[in-house]
């Protein structure tokens, strides 16, 4: 297999056929903001002859070790990477049928999200599944007898090892947009949500993150705004954006968020008051078909998928 050079990052090949590119013009309006003081980078990651990424970048993140992870809608799905970009290792073959959400946990345990298939699975540090949540190919409500997602987006780990997983992808009426909550053996506790504008309700529960407080930020897409619970479901608050808040990173100092289609990052204080953004609608340097997933290094810096471009962007600090 020949390895392809792009612009921005690398190739990645598969686009999925279903983005979910808004009809009302209003969602692809960016955030008014400062520029945020970060220059995307070429080429960021570094292969071996003869291997390249297969499939769209669906998400990125980062384990302990400061090694990036990319989960791809192609075969194989699941890419590891040093701190500084070089190639490791692929695996995860035939795992997903489109993959969405990806986490790494303290232990090193990858979290994987299969909106096409409805499931949640959890891979040991060598790519073993060790856990299933959801029942592959059928989707529905969540009962203890049935155990079935409707298109799970996203998942997070509390400090005490509960899961959480967002689900609902489809705007508009149809779909189920929930929080779902787990013990760490994968028991139902309880769900929250449905369809909705007000406080506590969701058109796409699309992704999920914990702040320092251990606070849920649940970034509700297509209502524009990131909603707060604790971890009990109870709301807390909610902060209204422009674009299309898919995911969200939340540090110790600052909270970079992606608004999809509308193609930015975007920087929050703790509060996530916005401070900056960078990005745009395109297809070169430093802009995104959809921005989709983020996730900060160790080092700072910041790296992107994107679903509809197939790359994954980087950006470094000025």
């Amino acid at each position: 297999m020949r390895v392809i050079a792009v612009v921005l990052a690398f190739s990645l090949v598969g686009i999925p056929a279903v983005a979910q590119r808004p009809s009302d013009p209003a969602l692809l309006i960016p955030q008014t903001a400062p520029e945020l003081d970060y220059v995307a980078v070429a080429e960021p990651l570094s292969f071996p002859a003869g291997t390249t990424l297969a499939g769209a970048a669906a998400a990125v993140a980062f384990d302990s070790k400061g090694h990036l992870f990319v989960l791809t809608r192609g075969n194989p799905s699941l890419f590891e990477f040093d701190n500084n970009g070089k190639f490791i290792r692929a695996f995860g073959e035939g795992l997903f049928t489109r993959s969405h959400g990806l986490r790494i946990d303290k232990d090193g345990n990858i979290w994987a999200n299969d909106v096409g298939a409805h499931t949640v699975m959890k891979l040991d540090p060598q790519g073993k599944v060790l856990m299933t949540l959801g029942t592959k190919g059928q989707r529905g409500e969540w009962n203890e007898s049935s155990r079935l997602f409707y298109e799970p987006n996203d998942i997070a780990i509390a400090i005490n090892g509960d899961i959480f997983v967002a689900q609902g992808h489809t705007p508009g009426a149809n779909g189920d947009p929930r929080v779902l909550k787990f013990d760490k053996n994968g028991n139902f506790i309880k769900s929250w949500g449905g369809k909705g504008k007000e406080p506590g309700k969701f058109d796409v529960a699309h992704g999920l993150a914990f702040d320092a407080k251990g606070q849920l930020w649940v970034t509700d897409r297509e209502n524009q705004r990131i909603q707060i619970f604790n971890t009990d479901g109870k709301f807390i608050k909610e902060l209204k954006y422009a674009g299309l808040p898919c995911s969200i990173d939340i540090g110790s100092q600052n909270i970079y968020m992606v608004n999809g289609f509308a193609g930015q990052v975007l920087k929050l204080d703790p509060e996530g008051k916005v401070l900056a953004a960078t990005g745009k609608a395109g297809k070169g340097v430093g802009e995104f078909g959809e921005a989709h997933v983020v996730a900060v290094s160790p080092k700072g810096d910041i790296y992107v998928a994107d679903s509809v471009n197939a790359a994954v962007q980087k950006f470094v600090k000025k």
